[in-house]
């Protein structure tokens, strides 16, 4: 009975070590208010845009970027958070620079997925496409992980060749994603709607 116990504690302690490793990045935590990132944003005099979908009344996705340049702290031209009723659950960082050639992002790619597998183990490859349409060719490669059920990592590099003028322009994304956290506050009671002013 006690080495089951002993296992079962084993067990746990690396689950909540694989969540706690899976954290998003820039100081972000899963559950944080949006005011983290304003805040974050708001120290480092960057451009905020705030999107209220309409057919998903619940979720806010916050989009931070700078007029030129990357952001601090990182090498992504943009961050967006998505909250789902005011907890972080999803956080993407954007790269590829509009003065970097393709090659330059494809080679920053790599080495980021490769400081991302060293950090949280080997990914597994996606199916990767290439497409041409209007003579424009756009080749994207996938990779994922899934430390733990439900705590998402995943990179993706897109690049797209102008076949006319032999040109090509290439940028990255990686994604973080709680859908635990999700899957939680969805089966949650619904906050109650605020109370309309009464007229006079």
């Amino acid at each position: 009975m006690a080495s089951r116990v002993l296992l079962l504690a084993i067990f746990l302690t690396g689950l909540l070590r694989g969540q706690a490793v899976l954290e998003p990045p820039l100081g972000m935590k899963w559950g944080d208010t949006p005011e983290h990132l304003i805040e974050w944003a708001g120290k480092h005099k960057l451009d905020i845009r705030i999107d209220l979908p309409g057919k998903q009344p619940e979720l806010r996705i916050i989009r931070v970027r700078r007029e030129v340049g990357a952001l601090p702290e990182t090498k992504a031209r943009e961050v967006e958070a998505r909250y789902l009723r005011g907890r972080l659950i999803e956080f993407t960082e954007h790269y590829g620079l509009p003065d970097q050639s393709a090659v330059e992002v494809a080679a920053e790619f790599e080495k980021l997925r490769k400081e991302l597998t060293v950090r949280h183990g080997r990914f597994v490859a996606n199916q990767q496409d290439r497409s041409v349409t209007d003579q424009f060719a756009t080749r994207t490669k996938a990779y994922h992980r899934e430390p733990v059920r439900g705590l998402f990592l995943l990179i993706a590099l897109t690049e797209i060749e102008d076949l006319l003028r032999e040109s090509k322009e290439a940028s990255f994304s990686i994604l973080y994603r709680n859908d635990n956290l999700r899957q939680r506050i969805e089966t949650e009671p619904a906050p109650p709607a605020p109370a309309l002013p009464e007229g006079p």
